[in-house]
């Protein structure tokens, strides 16, 4: 029986797994999507067009790929019926290669108004939602009360939907939020007819008959690890799991079926939205990192907070999703500096020196402790693992010998031909 490769996010999200997603999709014959929701902006870009998925698995763009939409995804109709409208004009085969879960749960209008509501209330504490409504459909998830796909084909759908969002309405008139509700119930209902047209499935059937007819799958998550509602820096995290387990319940897949798990980090950092953030850099160097990576979200458009490699942080990563393989992403970005700083352990507020991170994550005061590396000073567009700048191949050894694992893709730009093989990846 073969096996469910997992490809994720090591970081804070944002690291790039949309393209890989879309250079690996040939090798494997069904990518699934299994957390997150529209609060994921996954880009591709290839002959000369840049693409962002915010609901639809990144293997869509390739004609023999099967698309699962898993059940551990959170799904906003009205986004799914904009973006596949999107792609229409590239005449993909869209309903023949996309198949939803009819266990993944509905995001309802009411559900981004409550985000904002939430949202608006922390204030200053706010935790840098994207206001999608991901968290409060997750509550009701978690609450037993939300919504799936599946029940749009029950009779009584239109009954559970007005129950729910009187519920939701009655927790609205505590708050000033404006909304116009007969517009956003049609567009809702809209989109629920359109989202009737295509495959609804058992999604945790159809991947283990997939499984035992041989097929290679790709499991394909959405933001990052660090952003995990266990693992990450709770409470500015976001509100699924988002490691290699989440693969298990957000798809149905038993542990044991899991093969390769490919770690994608860029070759410094970034965050989008509040937390924690130990090498963040305030300066020119950060602003020259932001604009040389043109580090602006995917789905919010806001500016992404940048700065140095974190070690500890990425070994923690590697330790709970079992990375075997780790893709670099971003190495161009770095082109223009003559040192990088590479954070490999942190200093606590008490001056204990470690690389393990601390339960209080979020309100102690954390100093990096950075060792120097010369940079390569050069572009590295068209080039190959063999003419590689000494430099570069420097930095990428220093990581491995820290990191224990081996990097064995570097991308050296947003399309799918930069893109450098540094070791034969096994998939």
């Amino acid at each position: 029986m073969s096996k469910v490769d997992v490809l994720l996010g090591l970081q804070w999200g944002d690291e790039g797994k949309g393209k890989i997603v879309d250079v690996f999709a040939p090798k494997y014959d069904v990518v699934a999507r299994f957390q997150g929701g529209p609060n994921a902006g996954h880009t591709l870009e290839f002959d000369g067009i840049k693409h962002v998925l915010h609901q639809i698995p990144s293997g869509i763009f390739r004609e023999k790929t099967k698309n699962v939409i898993g059940n551990g995804v959170v799904l906003d109709p009205i986004v799914f019926k904009t973006e596949i409208e999107k792609l229409q004009k590239f005449n993909l085969n869209i309903k023949a290669n996309l198949f939803i879960s009819k266990k993944a749960t509905l995001i309802l209008p009411t559900h981004r108004l409550l985000d904002q509501a939430y949202e608006k209330e922390k204030g200053e504490n706010k935790i840098g939602s994207t206001l999608k409504g991901i968290g409060p459909t997750y509550q009701d998830k978690i609450g037993r009360q939300g919504l799936r796909v599946g029940d749009i084909l029950a009779d009584n759908f239109s009954d559970k939907f007005k129950k729910l969002t009187s519920i939701h309405f009655n927790i609205l008139k505590a708050h000033d939020i404006q909304y116009d509700w007969n517009e956003l119930e049609k567009q809702f209902l809209d989109a629920i007819t359109f989202l009737k047209q295509f495959n609804l499935i058992e999604s945790e059937y159809f991947l283990n008959n997939e499984l035992k007819k041989g097929s290679s799958i790709l499991a394909e998550g959405a933001q990052g690890s660090l952003l995990d509602i266990d693992f990450g820096s709770y409470p500015f995290v976001t509100s699924s799991n988002t490691v290699t387990a989440g693969a298990c319940t957000g798809l149905g897949i038993a542990p044991h079926k899991i093969g390769e798990v490919f770690g994608i980090f860029k070759a410094y950092s970034t965050r989008v939205g509040s937390g924690p953030f130990p090498t963040e850099l305030l300066d020119d160097q950060g602003e020259l990192m932001r604009k040389q990576g043109n580090e602006f979200g995917s789905t919010t458009g806001r500016p992404r907070r940048c700065g140095w490699i974190d070690l500890p942080s990425l070994k923690y990563s590697i330790m709970i999703n079992g990375v075997t393989q780790l893709l670099m992403m971003k190495a161009d970005v770095l082109n223009i500096f003559s040192t990088i700083k590479v954070c490999t352990k942190y200093q606590l507020k008490d001056g204990t020196i470690t690389d393990a991170l601390p339960y209080e994550f979020v309100n102690q005061k954390i100093t990096p402790v950075y060792t120097e590396l010369k940079g390569w000073n050069t572009e590295l567009s068209g080039i190959s693992d063999k003419a590689m700048p000494f430099e570069l191949s420097q930095y990428i050894d220093f990581l491995e010998e820290e990191l224990k694992v081996p990097i064995t893709l570097i991308s050296t730009g947003p399309d799918r031909t930069q893109t450098v093989y540094r070791h034969a990846v096994s998939v």
